[in-house]
């Protein structure tokens, strides 16, 4: 949600903002309707005047038995009653029309942002690793014979259409381990504090943390009106929604290891093989509420703290900023990391960390009171996978994997799997 006071005081900075990210002007539209609905505000407040003061007259004309008075001025009470409810319902309809508006805007991008229009024109800032040498030409994670043996697209279809998955056996607990070691490394390592968080909230959640209204159609909504989160960004960062915090509170340093729930409206044909793009996956989460002095620190202490999960398990990966042109509604900055999947032979995305400033916390009014005194401001708030439970999987079986079909897997995840050091060609762990 954008400052109204901000767009007044510079609307061609505000225009200046929107072209950055290839929209058109709309300080004029905005400004046009916020003139409109504060000229109606007034002329309540003029018209409520008046009919107080008429009020006041009513029992003074009475007492003087002034009868022709007492009815006019009667009648005027009236009158002022309807017209300041009528402006008073326009001001309502305006301040609606406002706040719909500008809930559609996306975020002013942060200065350090490259420009571009797509992926294409985002930044490389770092690389971790090397691309991993086969002896054989590496398979994609659903080829692998080990891998094949618990991965069930067909089961799932039949149960639930595409993009959905049954995992089995070996695999499955290789899933569950990643997860698990995750959440631990989050926890123990990096100071996060562990939530169990709903995955069905209330549409005003969906709508403080900027899913709502612009991207209804890429989530699933209950016929009672609960949404299925699209990631527990929603629950975590909604969790400080209508509080003010001390100072002292920040920052809040959150995960949670979740169900996540996406239509995936818009891609259709786009990564149709394998489980790289579904409608239901897991993901560990991380969310910080940070001082608006220590947010862009936080987002990097964010980015260290996903990426460290990627080194333990020695995937090889990049870090791009992404380019104005790429960077999503909500974020003023977007860092993505892309584990290297051999099969692809490329980078895809497995981590995105950004921070959104008091985007989400001006639309949930989630702010602190500062140590200092004075009054309380925004919050910033943060985002970002920690990692994405799916995608992380498949990186794990594509870089582990043995020309016979089995899979050798990382050194941290064997206390997880029960001393278990690989995925046999026949599925199961040995």
């Amino acid at each position: 949600m954008h400052d109204i006071r901000a767009i007044r005081e510079n609307p061609e900075g505000f225009d200046a903002a929107l072209a950055r990210r290839g929209d058109a002007s709309m300080s004029s539209e905005i400004l046009g309707l916020d003139e409109a609905r504060r000229a109606k505000i007034q002329a309540a407040e003029t018209a409520q005047a008046e009919q107080n003061k008429a009020s006041k007259e009513v029992g003074a004309a009475k007492g003087r038995g002034d009868e022709a008075e007492f009815e006019r001025l009667r009648a005027l009470v009236g009158e002022k009653k309807a017209e300041v409810a009528a402006m008073q319902a326009e001001a309502k309809a305006l301040d609606a029309q406002l706040t719909d508006m500008l809930a559609r805007i996306a975020n002013v991008l942060a200065d350090d942002v490259p420009d571009g229009a797509d992926e294409d024109g985002n930044v490389e800032v770092h690389r971790w690793g090397a691309i991993p040498n086969f002896a054989f030409a590496p398979k994609e994670h659903y080829e692998i014979a080990g891998v094949a043996a618990g991965m069930d697209f067909e089961t799932a279809a039949k149960t639930s259409g595409s993009r959905f998955v049954f995992l089995r056996g070996g695999v499955a607990r290789i899933h569950r381990a990643l997860a698990q070691f995750m959440l631990d490394t989050h926890v123990d390592k990096n100071g996060l504090t562990e939530v169990q968080s709903p995955v069905l909230v209330r549409e005003e959640a969906m709508y403080g943390t900027d899913k709502l209204p612009k991207f209804g159609d890429d989530s699933y909504q209950t016929t009672n009106g609960w949404w299925l989160i699209p990631t527990s960004e929603v629950t975590l960062t909604y969790s400080v929604a209508g509080d003010t915090l001390a100072e002292s509170d920040l920052p809040i340093r959150l995960t949670a290891h979740t169900q996540c729930f996406r239509s995936e409206a818009g891609s259709a044909g786009k990564d149709t093989a394998g489980m790289l793009r579904q409608h239901q996956f897991e993901k560990v989460e991380m969310v910080s509420i940070t001082h608006p002095d220590q947010s862009d620190a936080e987002q990097q202490r964010m980015m260290g703290c996903a990426q460290g999960i990627l080194e333990a398990l020695g995937i090889h990966y990049r870090t791009v900023i992404l380019c104005s042109g790429d960077t999503g509604f909500g974020a003023r900055r977007t860092y993505d990391i892309e584990a290297w999947l051999p099969g692809q032979n490329t980078f895809r995305e497995i981590s995105s960390v950004s921070t959104t400033g008091a985007f989400q916390a001006r639309r949930m009014n989630a702010r602190f009171k500062p140590a200092a005194g004075g009054k309380p401001e925004y919050v910033h708030t943060l985002n970002g996978s920690g990692l994405a439970v799916g995608r992380c999987l498949i990186a794990v079986l594509e870089n582990g994997q043995q020309e016979d079909g089995s899979v050798v897997l990382p050194d941290v995840l064997v206390p997880y799997l029960g001393g278990k050091t690989r995925l046999t060609p026949d599925g199961t762990l040995a």
